[in-house]
């Protein structure tokens, strides 16, 4: 909207033809038209005397006058309305099949289909604030009856936070391909990469495991992310800890390797810290222990790892009323 000169309480809509008959005056039409009909002479705070003559003609004779011109401009301006509407159409049209796109891929990223470890049942889920998050998990085949594993999350949220933790992904999936069975070199070799291609603010906290199913042990590196939980037989808890910093938050840093023996009957829950800061309408977070909770006590009655993650997801949104406020991702691995 744009004030027409010398009439500051009357605005011109540049998106809608107005009949002359709407306008306030015919003074005010030719205070509109004048910058442009006498640009090179005309100047507002000194009017030349042609247009002085102008201003001091009647309304109807400035009508007649200025009607053809006045009306030129009204469909000139409606024609660029309109092209700008289609324009504006069109990119939206295309910025949003190729956000589609980008959350395909990324769901992708998460939707592996692993063979089977006969002394292990796995599962996970990821659910997102918005179209694209910075949550991730994934499950790698190795061989030997092995199964790598991990579990991440990218400071902030939306796009930035899902271009970080999608290359957090790819640099684990190439590091682990290269580095053997070092699992401190290979978080070493993410962290690494993961700093040189990302801005001085952005990192992401990582767990990287690799299970080995012919001797149930959970060789591990932690990677400033929420201690996942070992959940015994008999109630007892152990928390995986042992590593270092979140990746990309220094140049270089030198990771420590954590393991944990694994027993029939016990339970993994890795999880981002959505799941355990989901707030009830008190504004009273759900927490470790809440968490612990519904995994212990779908532990009892779940037939498969899916249910299990299935529950905990439910306990979560009966406690938080469904109101999520940051991507929530649980990993769940049941040992037989």
């Amino acid at each position: 909207m744009r004030s027409a000169p010398g009439c500051p309480s009357w605005t011109m809509p540049y998106t809608r033809r107005r009949p002359l008959s709407c306008w306030p005056s015919a003074k005010c039409i030719s205070c509109l038209l004048l910058p442009s009909i006498f640009a090179p002479v005309v100047r507002f705070h000194s009017l030349s005397r042609s247009t002085r003559r102008i201003l001091d003609m009647p309304n109807d004779e400035i009508l007649r006058k200025f009607r053809p011109s006045a009306m030129s401009i009204s469909r000139f301006v409606n024609r660029l309305s309109y092209r700008g509407s289609k324009m504006t159409d069109t990119l939206v049209m295309e910025t949003g099949s190729e956000w589609a796109i980008a959350c395909e891929v990324q769901q992708r990223f998460m939707q592996h289909m692993c063979p089977t470890i006969d002394t292990l049942e796995y599962s996970a889920r990821c659910r997102q604030v918005q179209e694209l998050g910075g949550d991730c998990y994934d499950f790698v085949p190795l061989p030997e009856n092995r199964l790598a594993l991990a579990v991440g999350d990218a400071s902030g949220k939306g796009l930035a936070a899902a271009l970080m933790i999608s290359n957090v992904q790819s640099s684990l999936r190439t590091a682990a391909l290269f580095t053997g069975n070092d699992r401190a070199a290979v978080l070493g070799a993410v962290n690494r990469q993961v700093h040189a291609t990302s801005l001085a603010d952005r990192y992401a906290t990582l767990f990287y495991g690799v299970f080995d199913g012919a001797t149930r042990t959970l060789r591990y590196v932690n990677a400033g992310h929420n201690p996942p939980m070992v959940i015994r037989r008999d109630g007892s808890v152990v928390w995986l800890e042992t590593g270092g910093a979140p990746v990309g938050m220094f140049p270089d840093w030198t990771y420590e390797e954590g393991a944990v023996q694994l027993n029939p009957g016990d339970l993994v829950v890795a999880y981002t810290d959505g799941v355990i800061e989901a707030v009830n309408p008190a504004g009273e977070e759900w927490g470790v222990e809440g968490l612990r909770r519904a995994a212990e006590s779908d532990a009892q009655n779940a037939q498969y790892a899916d249910d299990m993650v299935d529950a905990i997801f439910t306990c979560m949104d009966k406690y938080s009323h469904g109101r999520l406020t940051d991507d929530a991702t649980v990993v769940v691995l049941r040992v037989h």
